[in-house]
């Protein structure tokens, strides 16, 4: 039987394993600060993909609001017990199992984890680089590229977004934000440029 010493232990480790979300993520200069790595990730995926790194970080925040294991509520069986998840949307993106797999298939990442920020970020620039190529709409448009991440590129062109006004305001905060981590962005992206090789990840 274990001890309650060995089980508070074993509990941290596991736990430290799990990156903690930014204290302050409202500010995508703190973010970046904090997080040593996450800026060099987001410019690789902005550099491969074209994907801005606001809209990449607005999108991430939506979905996980940076929470690396982030999963839907479980379904309860008998209404008490916890069952299957709702869908299978898990980690900073919220990708579904089908779609994280079809991203490492055309990307050619086949070994990407949902729970790895740098991951995560490579593939919502895939994702907007998909919708541009499918529905033609711009990588720096936040809002429109949203609806597409949310309703999936085929959703977007049914329109089905039309009929949910509680999804277009949700995509008016993401554009928002979008521009207010761009301003923000613009006044901290020479600083992260020097100094972003030397800071370690955690």
């Amino acid at each position: 039987m274990r001890t309650p010493l060995v089980i508070t232990l074993t509990g941290l480790l596991l736990a430290g394993c799990i990156t903690a979300p930014p204290s302050n993520p409202s500010n995508v200069c703190s973010i970046f600060r904090e997080k040593g790595g996450w800026y060099d990730d987001a410019k690789d995926a902005e550099n491969r993909w074209g994907a801005p790194i606001p809209v990449q970080m607005s999108i991430i925040y939506q979905e996980s609001q940076f929470v690396g294991d982030a999963a839907p509520p479980r379904n309860k069986l008998f209404w008490v017990i916890p069952w299957t998840r709702i869908s299978s949307a898990y980690g900073y993106s919220q990708a579904l199992d089908s779609t994280w797999g079809s991203y490492k298939d055309s990307a050619g990442h086949p070994f990407a984890d949902r729970d790895d920020f740098g991951d995560a970020a490579d593939f919502v620039g895939w994702y907007v680089d998909q919708s541009h190529k499918i529905l033609g709409i711009s990588k720096a448009d936040a809002y429109s590229q949203y609806l597409a991440y949310y309703l999936g590129q085929g959703g977007y062109r049914a329109g089905r977004y039309k009929s949910k006004p509680w999804l277009r305001r949700t995509a008016s905060r993401v554009a928002s934000r979008s521009n207010q981590y761009g301003s923000q962005l613009a006044s901290c992206r020479a600083e992260l440029e020097r100094s972003g090789h030397w800071w370690w990840p955690f």
